[in-house]
């Protein structure tokens, strides 16, 4: 993927160091890119930990992520686990996630990207149809990509009642396109604070600008290269159910209904 200038933008701001290491998890898929360069522009560079994506099964190699000294901003797809709990106490804590029903054609889309690259190349070559590979997201793949069930349930829904902020993508993207409104002020006043970010400066709708400015985000729909295959910009009404069927409640519990 094609690397952003945010830290050059960064440099541009004022910017006053964390007090608190922040951590801003997501589910795959869900926008992580918009809220991650988003915060980012509210954090010194020095303070933000760009090794990796921090998963569970690379977390022992980056816990210095967290280290309670440095303040670190870092980010990844952290599943909710009693290794993952202990590690991060202390640490300001953010999830994102998105409907489930929108999460189910984002990830198709990008596992039919140029920029997807892994164990399931061969779904890309076009032998199965729209409906077949919306419900391999739903279902998983055997042994090589989890369910939805799977993916919501460990880095979402096992993690409420224990961060600092559970965000919905609609509202975030809202508050980005609104972002002359007062609601959207109201909104990201509140988002910042849970993020530890004390004193949000007066110029925050420019770096919100900043951060949200979709050329910067390398999995952003628009950026993204090589679709062969149209993917429909809303659920078909069956793998609705087959949602439903999946995870059922699961909507209802995060707010979609």
């Amino acid at each position: 993927m094609k690397p952003d200038t945010l830290n050059e933008e960064n440099r541009k701001f004022e910017q006053t160091p964390l007090k608190q290491p922040l951590f801003v998890n997501s589910v795959p898929k869900s926008g992580t890119h918009l809220l991650r360069n988003i915060v980012r522009m509210f954090v010194p560079v020095e303070q933000q930990y760009d090794a990796q994506f921090i998963q569970y099964p690379n977390l022992q190699e980056h816990l210095g992520a967290f280290d309670k000294e440095k303040c670190n901003l870092s980010w990844g797809h952290l599943l909710f686990s009693d290794a993952s709990a202990m590690e991060l106490t202390g640490v300001r804590k953010i999830v994102l996630y998105r409907d489930p029903h929108s999460w189910v054609l984002a990830r198709a889309r990008f596992f039919l990207s140029d920029e997807f690259t892994g164990n399931i190349e061969h779904v890309k070559g076009g032998r199965i149809s729209v409906e077949e590979l919306l419900n391999l997201m739903i279902f998983g793949i055997y042994q090589k990509v989890p369910s939805l069930l799977d993916l919501y349930m460990h880095n979402a829904v096992a993690w409420m009642g224990t961060v600092n902020a559970m965000v919905k993508y609609e509202e975030l993207v809202a508050a980005v396109k609104n972002i002359d409104e007062l609601e959207s002020e109201v909104y990201f006043r509140k988002l910042l604070g849970q993020c530890g970010v004390d004193p949000i400066p007066e110029d925050w709708r420019e770096r919100v600008k900043v951060g949200s400015d979709r050329k910067q985000s390398g999995t952003a729909r628009e950026n993204l290269s090589g679709l062969s295959v149209e993917i429909p910009s809303e659920l078909p009404e069956t793998q609705k159910k087959l949602v439903e069927f999946v995870a059922p409640g699961l909507r209802k519990l995060l707010g979609y209904e």
